[in-house]
């Protein structure tokens, strides 16, 4: 079972991968806000763990195990933003709120977030109706 930092790693790789077809130690470390040697060190333990294959100088690639994980971790970031989004959280925010939450979070959590946004996205009526329902809600202060 991957650690909460682990799961930052490996979504930041799978993200890497996807976007640019690689990801180097240099990129990982810029987008985690992380010195290189301690991307270095986790992607050494990320390796012993199956996740990923590296080859120092060489680069890394992940596993069948990786891959499924990092997809996983990217669709769980992404359900949670779209659930801050539908329910109202000002944009400036939620990334830094999904950050705060998605590790706390189980799967089983997750699959119900996932059926909540379905739920809204499938009639976009019902995200209108939620939003008439805060801004009667809302205080003079906010």
């Amino acid at each position: 079972m991957a650690t909460p930092s682990m799961e930052d790693y490996i979504e930041q790789i799978y993200i890497l991968i996807e976007e640019k077809g690689y990801a180097r130690v240099s990129d990982i470390a810029e987008n985690l806000s992380v010195h290189p040697s301690s991307v270095t060190k986790m992607v050494q333990k990320l390796d012993q763990e199956d996740y990923l294959i590296y080859e120092k100088y060489r680069g890394l690639i992940l596993t069948t195990k990786g891959k499924k994980v990092g997809r996983r971790l990217v669709y769980r970031h992404e359900l949670l933003e779209n659930l801050l989004r539908i329910i109202g959280v000002k944009e400036e925010n939620i990334y830094h709120d999904v950050e705060g939450i998605e590790h706390h979070l189980s799967w089983n959590a997750i699959d119900r977030v996932g059926d909540l946004v379905y739920y809204f996205e499938e009639d976009p009526k019902r995200i209108e109706a939620l939003r008439n329902v805060q801004k009667t809600n809302e205080h003079p202060s906010e």
